[in-house]
Order: C-alpha cells, then sequence, then structure tokens
C-alpha cells in the first residue's frame, strides 16, 4: 500500500514559484537573500613547495597524487615546473597543507602533520611556503634524488 504524500504535486508547486518570481520582479515582494562575500583565489604554489610538501608528508608521487585525485605524471610535471595546479587543485593543495590530517582522514590514509607550512601574503598574491631546517624546500627533501637513468635504468 502506497502511502499518501503530504507534498504538492509538482505543477502546483511550479505553478507557485513562478508566480513567486514574477511577483518578485514587479517589485511587490522581496525574495530573502543571506550575504556572503566571495571567497579568495586559491594560493599560488611553486613546484618546489610541492616537492617539500610531498616529502615532508612521506608519501611517493604516486600516493601523493592518489590523495590528490590526479595522475603520478600530473605531481611529475607540477614538481618540475612543467605545468601549474589547476584552481581546484590549488584549493585542494592548501585545505592539505592547512589541516592534512583532514584530508588524510578523508581519503583513508595514515595522518600526517606538516611542520612550517603557511600562506603569506605577497605582492597583493597569497602563497603557500614551507618554512622549515633553513627555510629552503630542498632541505626538507633530504639529498639529492638520483634519477631513473643515473641509477641505471631506463624508461621505454
Amino acid at each position: 500500500m502506497k502511502t499518501q504524500s503530504k507534498r504538492r504535486p509538482l505543477a502546483e508547486r511550479l505553478r507557485a514559484s513562478l508566480e513567486e518570481a514574477i511577483r518578485h520582479a514587479e517589485g511587490e515582494i522581496t525574495l530573502r537573500t543571506k550575504a556572503c562575500g566571495l571567497p579568495e583565489e586559491p594560493p599560488e604554489i611553486e613546484a618546489d613547495t610541492i616537492v617539500a610538501l610531498r616529502d615532508q608528508s612521506g608519501m611517493s608521487q604516486a600516493i601523493f597524487a592518489r590523495m590528490l585525485n590526479v595522475s603520478t605524471k600530473t605531481i611529475q610535471s607540477w614538481e618540475q615546473g612543467v605545468r601549474t595546479p589547476s584552481h581546484a587543485s590549488r584549493r585542494l593543495l592548501q585545505i592539505y597543507s592547512e589541516n592534512p590530517e583532514a584530508v588524510c582522514r578523508a581519503v583513508g590514509i595514515p595522518t600526517v602533520t606538516l611542520n612550517g607550512v603557511s600562506i603569506e601574503r605577497s605582492s597583493g598574491r597569497r602563497k603557500i611556503v614551507v618554512r622549515d631546517e633553513a627555510s629552503d624546500p630542498k632541505a626538507l627533501a633530504g639529498p639529492p634524488r638520483k634519477s631513473a637513468r643515473a641509477r641505471g635504468r631506463t624508461s621505454r
């Protein structure tokens, strides 16, 4: 047995909404609105800062990419400075740099703690920076890494 819905039929609801819109357009009524400002653009992030964030997190490029829902090639191109993250990716990197525990919990990986990560304003623009161990992002990464070719591997 089907229960009776207390909701009005769709056609009736649409008609009432259109009548209300017309009355608003004619100035007869004022519709309820909520004032809120636009959020700021996501902060910029440089290639070496992405490397420092990932290294400080102890993640491989593949895991970092999976966490951000992008390809490993995308992470590589960001870290090499070939490409820059989209606005959506920059927003997620901002959230990750400010609250890594929440992002890690949301994607189901062990939580990490980031040190010395902040968002600074310079020339009117915001930028994610990593200030730790002599304020050098490369210091966070440890000794220089050998490329695959230097380790005797080649890609084909």
